[in-house]
């Protein structure tokens, strides 16, 4: 009953169509026991004036006076009695292909909104490479049992008894040792599902590491390349692939012993009533067209039963991509029990006491964060790698959720706050942003598609890269390529600075987004949002202590905990952790100046 309800549970909305198709299937599957009947009539009624076994609705229709107008009467019929059955089976067929297709469009769009409404904690553990297989591979695997072996077990079980059926009006006994092994076929085929779907379900996890690893390579060819890794890359997916084609090649085997073994047995069976029924009709137990009937109906039940193991298989194969979709789709949503509330931001932040721990860490990874941001106040947050700087802005929009404490935008805390109404109003651009592999213009544009061309121009300039696009050879309709591979580190970190600044929002987050960009381009950038933005509240993670020195408010963190704040002077002033990031990197670049003015006088 579990695997009935988690089978049908994708069927909501059709499964009255599936029903549709099912007594269309039905009705051809007791045409057919019909089918052999008609020789028998031949043989024994027309022939021998012995009662015909036909139904009487067809036997009205087979009158005639001579053998000749009766052997034409009944090949008339039995066309027109074919030619029903090729429209049922038609019309079933397209009932079918709608049902399944419109069941898969909705599998797939179920699984990709549910992907877009799981945690940030949920991608961060997921492979990508699984995630695409889960849903593209596996949700065709389903429509495909529920289209062709699904449909195929009622085809089976309705045709295996209309047959016998039709055999027990004939002959009882010879019904009996006409289906005499049946049962051992039924049984191989249970023990053949219990070992088939541990062999599934190990391929399907070789599949997916192996398309993981192919899309890590192909995503990360620039890594590969820049470090001549391409030879143990092809060695990695060599093994990946190679694991693969080993589970593959087992669950092959296993297939070829069934179908072998169930093969043996049917031909036993066919022995079996080709000699019982020849013994019969000698003994004038069965009449000659009698006989007949029963080697066509014979084909009837063994060779659908043989079909039973491609559909065990198959079951076996679905349940454990129906199990795999099930971790998706069972996944609580990180907007399940969301707030909906939808207060004015307008860009006050306060951090009061706030702790934050993974759950899979043993201790803190921020320690009794508090701080207050004023509305359109610059904030720099600097600090070691590891340090907790972008689990920080991480908690402001949700991505985390705090133990401890409360983070208030203007005096709301914001597990109060609707995350999608939060996030609309906190702007953050990522250190590596992602960019489509469209124009320069459309990557920009992509949070407005009907932006007008002199707002996209205008973002443009204030993140200093007009003047780069306009020097391209095809200026803002330039294909940037996949993950904006054409373009420089810092060319990408200021298309994504000028696409979230189409839209003002009252907080904005540079997560060590300017960390690509000269100090020259960092100014500029920064002087022109001070000149446009001047009620946003910006926050700005960065290493880089030029970048921090303009800031309104420093926030130095080390260990997960605030240690200094403050603004330039005062923290140059305290001699701590900022006053020795500020030695060592003006100490750096002075070096670096001194050495450049050297190398060219001895030039």
């Amino acid at each position: 009953m579990k695997r009935l309800k988690q089978m049908t549970k994708w069927m909501k909305g059709y499964r009255l169509i599936y029903l549709i198709a099912v007594l269309l299937l039905v009705s051809l599957q007791y045409l057919r026991t019909l089918s052999p009947l008609f020789m028998t009539h031949i043989v024994d009624t027309i022939f021998n004036g012995i009662n015909s076994p036909l139904p009487q609705f067809i036997q009205v229709f087979l009158q005639g006076d001579t053998i000749r107008s009766q052997l034409l009467i009944v090949a008339i019929v039995y066309v027109s009695f074919t030619l029903i059955r090729v429209v049922i089976m038609f019309g079933r067929r397209m009932i079918n292909a709608y049902f399944t297709e419109n069941i898969a469009y909705n599998m797939r769009n179920t699984l990709y909104n549910k992907l877009q409404n799981l945690s940030f904690t949920y991608h961060s553990h997921a492979e990508t490479g699984d995630l695409i297989q889960r849903c593209t591979t596996d949700v065709d695997t389903y429509r495909r049992f529920i289209g062709e072996q699904l449909i195929e077990i009622f085809r089976l079980f309705f045709l295996i008894g209309f047959t016998i059926f039709q055999m027990m009006l004939i002959s009882p006994k010879m019904t009996g040792y006409s289906v005499i092994v049946t049962p051992i076929i039924f049984a191989a085929a249970f023990v053949y599902f219990i070992y088939v779907k541990k062999v599934f379900k190990r391929v399907e996890e070789a599949e997916a590491k192996m398309t993981t690893t192919l899309q890590e390579s192909v995503t990360g060819i620039r890594v590969v390349k820049a470090f001549a890794k391409e030879q143990y890359e092809i060695t990695k997916f060599d093994e990946d692939s190679q694991n693969y084609y080993e589970e593959d090649i087992r669950l092959l085997k296993l297939m070829a012993y069934f179908w072998g073994g169930t093969d043996f047995i049917i031909f036993i069976q066919y022995a079996i009533t080709l000699s019982v029924g020849i013994v019969m009709t000698v003994n004038n137990e069965l009449t000659l067209g009698e006989y007949i009937a029963f080697l066509s109906f014979i084909g009837m039940i063994v060779w659908p039963l043989r079909q039973l193991g491609r559909i065990v298989g198959d079951f076996g194969k679905t349940t454990v991509a129906l199990d795999r979709l099930d971790e998706i789709v069972l996944q609580t949503s990180e907007h399940k029990d969301d707030a909906t509330f939808e207060p004015v931001i307008s860009g006050k932040v306060e951090f009061k006491e706030v702790t934050f721990q993974f759950d899979d860490d043993h201790k803190p990874l921020l320690k009794n964060i508090s701080f207050t941001v004023e509305r359109g106040e610059s904030v720099a947050i600097v600090g070691k790698t590891g340090s907790g700087k972008s689990t920080l802005i991480n908690l402001m929009v949700r991505l985390l959720d705090y133990n401890s404490g409360s983070i208030l935008f203007d005096d709301v805390d914001i597990k109060d706050i609707n995350k999608k109404h939060l996030r609309k109003n906190v702007g953050i651009i990522m250190q590596e942003p992602f960019l489509y592999s469209r124009t320069v213009y459309d990557n920009i544009g992509i949070m407005d598609e009907n932006a007008e061309e002199d707002k996209v121009y205008r973002a443009a300039s204030i993140a200093a890269l007009h003047e780069d696009i306009v020097n391209f050879e095809s200026g803002y309709k330039t294909i940037v390529g996949e993950r904006g591979v054409t373009l420089s580190g810092g060319q990408k970190q200021r298309v994504a600075i000028a696409r979230m600044l189409l839209h003002s929002k009252p907080v904005l987050i540079f997560d060590d987004s300017l960390s690509a960009v000269d100090t020259e381009t960092d100014i500029q950038i920064r002087r022109a949002l001070n000149d446009y933005w001047k009620n946003t509240t910006v926050f700005i993670i960065t290493h880089r202590i030029t970048t921090a020195m303009e800031a309104d408010k420093i926030i130095v963190i080390d260990k997960g905990e605030i240690v200094e704040m403050g603004t330039h002077d005062q923290l140059l002033a305290q001699q701590g952790i900022y006053n020795e990031l500020w030695d060592i990197q003006t100490n750096i670049e002075y070096d670096y100046q001194q050495l450049e003015r050297e190398v060219g006088t001895h030039e």
